[in-house]
């Protein structure tokens, strides 16, 4: 099939922009575009038709937006033309907007730094799937650590035929592996025009975010990858950003770190106010771009938004216009940062009793926790019994549930525990080790 112009122009403005990056698009990412058509017609007409405006695909009444009365009495605080109607594939503006304005205010490393508009996904799962068309194609190389969420092997292997490799996460002093990182990406560059690395802090499973100086090394290591004339496509799934615990972890996305080093290197940052906002069903997601470009980046970005685009587009249409106004009016809202305050107090407050009743030595003989030190989760090293095992057990006996993982690793949601429930979770699991030794 040929390609389509706007794909072709689009091309051209990323490719004058930086050739790098328009070399690491995949054949999809080539190939795409945000359509004219009758989306572009549609807002001729929004904008021009004051008499009759006949074009987009929705219904109306009297000049509003038709709608139930009994689906509208479930959602005071909105109009119908803001709950009912369709987003921009783009998402709404002003919600693009405002979440990019917070990462500048997240992120004050960011400042002085160009990146692109954010684009709205249906959260960050769809986000990495729109992602992965844009730029993986069948056998491209994927670098995650061994502690990695395991939908990445479904959006990146299973959908577009990625090889996914390991490193090991810790080093076995409570550290980030920086040897293990730098040893595969070196051995993948060697072989490849592009590599692709995905960088997940605070991490899932673990619950570990890298500190200043891991973050500083990790961003050095893939420079001088790509100052070695090897693509980088680093990904920073930034899923449980904020939810930082104490003061050895990074607190700010280590997306901050990879723009502007290298023409070669290309950041990808998916974030969402998922988890974020504790507004998990709303799936409302953002893909944002940062790199180097010769010359203005505006024009670069903007191209990049408009594949983006094509690929939400192309496969949900957009995300809910409902979800998107409720995430906005949220983060405009007078009391937003107390409450957000509010609900990390009682997340860092579970995460630290997690540390104080597992510093008891009587847990020494049965597991040695991972590092966390952020997020939703933290892992144990089982010493002496099978972590499948364990999970059957202490859901079978005891009605407790947990998440296996591999051989020796159990995960634990301590995200959805009451502080005052820690010890006693722990104490069961500990009896599930030893009724099984």
């Amino acid at each position: 099939m040929a390609m389509n112009p706007i794909a072709k122009e689009l091309n051209e403005i990323i490719r004058k922009g930086n050739e790098h990056v328009y070399d690491m698009l995949s054949e999809v990412g080539k190939n795409l575009f945000f359509p004219k058509g009758i989306l572009s017609q549609s807002a001729e007409a929004k904008e021009k038709a004051h008499k009759f405006n006949a074009t987009i695909g929705m219904a109306t009444e009297k000049g509003e937006t038709m709608h139930l009365a009994s689906v509208m009495a479930m959602l005071s605080g909105l109009k119908p033309s803001e709950a009912l109607t369709y987003a921009p594939s783009f998402g709404i503006m002003p919600l693009r907007q405002v979440w990019q304005e917070a990462l500048f205010e997240k992120n004050p490393s960011l400042q002085g730094k160009d990146i692109s508009l954010p684009v709205v996904s249906n959260a960050i799962t769809h986000g990495l799937s729109v992602v992965s068309d844009m730029w993986v194609d069948q056998g491209d190389v994927i670098i995650l650590p061994e502690k990695m969420w395991g939908n990445y092997n479904l959006i990146f292997a299973v959908r577009r035929g990625a090889e996914i490799v390991h490193y090991d996460m810790f080093d076995g002093q409570g550290k980030f592996n920086l040897n293990a990182f730098e040893t595969r990406v070196q051995a993948e560059a060697e072989n490849r025009k592009k590599i692709i690395v995905i960088l997940n802090f605070p991490n899932n499973p673990t619950g570990y975010t890298v500190n200043h100086q891991e973050a500083d090394n990790i961003a050095d290591i893939l420079t001088r990858t790509a100052q070695g004339g090897t693509n980088v496509l680093a990904i920073t799934d930034d899923a449980y950003f904020g939810l930082f615990y104490d003061e050895t972890g990074l607190k700010e996305s280590i997306f901050t770190k990879l723009i502007g080093r290298d023409p070669r290197l290309l950041a990808v940052k998916l974030d969402g106010a998922t988890k974020e906002n504790f507004v998990w069903g709303l799936r409302v997601g953002f893909i944002t771009y940062g790199g180097s470009f010769d010359g203005e980046s505006r024009p670069i970005y903007e191209a990049l938004e408009k594949k983006t685009a094509g690929g939400v587009r192309g496969s949900i249409s957009n995300a809910a216009h409902l979800s998107q106004e409720i995430v906005l009016k949220s983060l405009k809202s007078e009391t937003y940062m107390s409450e957000k305050q509010e609900k990390f107090q009682i997340m860092k407050d579970r995460a630290q009793e997690v540390k104080r009743v597992l510093s008891d030595p009587k847990y020494e003989h049965a597991w040695e926790p991972y590092p966390f030190n952020s997020g939703y989760f933290m892992c144990l090293k089982l010493k002496t019994v099978d972590a499948e095992p364990l999970r059957v057990h202490l859901l079978d006996k005891y009605g407790v549930g947990l998440i296996s993982l591999g051989k020796t690793d159990l995960r634990v949601a301590f995200s959805c525990l009451e502080k005052e429930d820690t010890q006693e979770l722990f104490d069961i699991v500990l009896k599930g080790v030893n009724d099984l030794e």
